[in-house]
């Protein structure tokens, strides 16, 4: 064989072995973390409770810290259910089910992927100041409706609870010629809550567990005993479609994701306290005063 035939098949040998070498360091990479898009990039879509606002910064932040690009976008549940069933929304971490959210679920399930429930002990539920002593049930609403001015003073008008007090707790509580469901916003509600209790005012307020209210504020929670509020609920993370092909350790995060009360009452109350514009600093503080529970939750990431 001459010189030049053994120089070519050498050059040739060589580039076989080169592109090998190249895609098995590409595959180690692929295996090792989540590639996502390439890039890294993800969007996650979240309602405006205290719960989802807190835990959505802390995702994010924490990804951040592991080289991802994280949105977070603010919307209503419907538009939000929407976005993620056509892809257009990467992540929602705050799904409550199986009442709450029941109607979007039904609607867009077969388009979403179930990411598992982090958090066991949710209800929704009408509360009062504890002062309120003569109110211990939603059956005391309709006599003492005056003491209230005829109003429940309620959320989002998208929200699931909403739809709830007005379709189930009214109705069956016979409420509709006494009280009047007054809807806004949670941060309204809240606003009009501690209003109420600095002035040691009755108020009536639709809010749910888990919630930093019920550690600042004396309150208690009315009896239900017709079940219109429904049974308690779970929380879910849910991806879009290919959520977990694409990113498949965080999924698997998310999966293993679990909070108790104590740890999501204490990550919600840093939230809450630090006031708007400031959420993504305090959940970064929270995560490092929590760092053994963090990077359990992460690893792999």
């Amino acid at each position: 064989m001459s010189s030049g035939r053994l120089r070519r098949l050498g050059s040739l040998i060589a580039a076989v072995l080169a592109v090998a070498l190249v895609a098995s360091a590409c595959g180690g990479r692929n295996n090792s973390a989540d590639t996502g898009q390439s890039n890294k990039t993800l969007k996650i879509g979240y309602i405006a409770w205290d719960e989802d606002i807190a835990l959505s910064n802390l995702v994010k932040g924490v990804l951040e810290d592991k080289g991802y690009k994280v949105e977070l976008q603010q919307l209503d549940a419907a538009p939000l259910y929407a976005g993620l069933a056509k892809g257009d929304i990467d992540l929602f971490l705050d799904s409550w089910l199986p009442s709450t959210h029941e109607d979007y679920w039904n609607q867009y399930k077969n388009k979403l992927e179930d990411l598992g429930v982090w958090y066991n002990n949710a209800t929704l539920n009408l509360a009062v100041p504890n002062s309120v002593s003569q109110v211990n049930s939603i059956e005391d609403l309709k006599t003492n409706a005056s003491l209230f001015g005829g109003k429940i003073t309620g959320i989002d008008p998208g929200a699931g609870e909403t739809r709830i007090i007005q379709n189930n707790v009214m109705p069956q509580y016979d409420l509709a010629g006494s009280m009047q469901l007054q809807n806004s916003s949670s941060t309204a509600m809240l606003a009009a809550l501690d209003s109420a209790i600095k002035g040691n005012q009755p108020i009536v307020v639709a809010l749910w567990h888990p919630h930093w209210a019920y550690s600042r504020y004396p309150l208690k929670d009315l009896a239900d005993p017709k079940g219109a509020m429904g049974k308690g609920e779970q929380l879910h993370s849910l991806g879009r479609q290919n959520f977990a092909k694409d990113f498949p350790n965080l999924a698997n995060s998310l999966k293993n994701l679990k909070l108790t009360d104590e740890q999501l009452g204490s990550l919600e109350d840093a939230v809450q306290k630090a006031g708007n514009g400031n959420e993504a600093t305090a959940a970064k503080q929270w995560a490092a005063q929590n760092k053994q529970l963090v990077d359990s939750i992460f690893t792999g990431v």
